[in-house]
């Protein structure tokens, strides 16, 4: 909780990261009329006056990627919500028949990506030429990039007119023979998306903590990290000592909590305010 130089006020999204820090994901100030005061900024308003702007300033940017990438990837790489990867699905075709490849796998995985991106509206399903590589080796290559979904086309399963298909998020294997993929691929990317989005906001309710006093606080930063939620009426002298003491400091006031009150779990005053403390990056 710090309010911007010069705002009323300042609103933030703080974000659990996979190490159960906090990172401060975005912000957003209303700076009032305090800026168009001093730059003299004015409008006409509806009766013909001229009055100062009230302005605003925020910032979601790079960090917000960076908050995607460490909440979701694992130790193989990336994860990529399908919403915003580049590469939704990629076909492996897959022979150690040159000429099979060219006359027969290729082409049939360049008309199920035609057909596939036909359906995604746009250029999202890619075809891997990487023939020069182990299988193993290729399918890695998209598992670290975080592509959603893996079909792979091998002799196997050309003949039985299907591709197999594998999930990023879980790693779950299926068989889907090419008259469904149209249905298929659609369904479970948005079944990865719901998971992805499930998945994290679950790690973050588990690993939101209530403390009462110091001790608990403590307690709960040393042994299981995450976020805390606390009363908190402090100066700026407490949340120093504070963060000296724990490595933690006050992320924000979260809005859902605007009216409740209780007794600061630092300096015992009544009224103060529901805070969420967390150490951060």
């Amino acid at each position: 909780g710090e309010r911007f130089p010069g705002a009323d006020d300042t609103y933030t999204c703080e974000a659990m990261m996979s190490d159960k820090k906090a990172l401060q994901a975005g912000t957003s100030h209303y700076l009032g009329q305090n800026f168009a005061k001093a730059f003299d900024i004015k409008f006409q308003d509806k009766n013909g006056e001229m009055d100062f702007a009230h302005t605003t300033s925020w910032g979601v940017s790079m960090r917000l990627i960076g908050a995607l990438i460490m909440t979701h990837s694992d130790n193989d790489g990336l994860v990529l919500p399908p919403r915003v990867a580049p590469t939704k699905a990629v076909i492996i075709p897959i022979s150690t028949d040159a000429a099979k490849i060219d006359e027969e796998i290729f082409p049939k995985a360049k008309e199920l990506q035609a057909t596939l991106n036909k359906v995604l509206c746009g250029r999202f399903v890619q075809v891997d030429t990487q023939q020069h590589l182990r299988p193993g080796d290729r399918f890695f290559s998209h598992l670290q990039k975080g592509v959603p979904l893996r079909l792979e086309l091998g002799e196997k399963e050309f003949v039985a007119g299907k591709v197999k298909v594998v999930r990023r998020d879980t790693g779950e294997k299926m068989d889907i023979t090419w008259e469904n993929l149209e249905k298929r691929i659609p369904e479970l990317l948005e079944e990865i998306q719901k998971n992805l989005f499930e998945r994290a906001l679950k790690f973050r309710k588990e690993n939101t903590h209530q403390a009462a006093n110091m001790a608990q606080f403590k307690e709960i930063l040393e042994n299981k990290g995450g976020f805390v939620e606390v009363f908190f009426e402090g100066s700026k002298e407490d949340e120093k000592a504070i963060k000296e003491a724990t490595g933690a400091t006050p992320r924000c006031y979260p809005l859902e909590y605007s009216k409740e009150r209780g007794k600061c779990f630092y300096s015992g005053k009544e009224g103060a305010r529901k805070a969420i403390f967390a150490k951060a990056y």
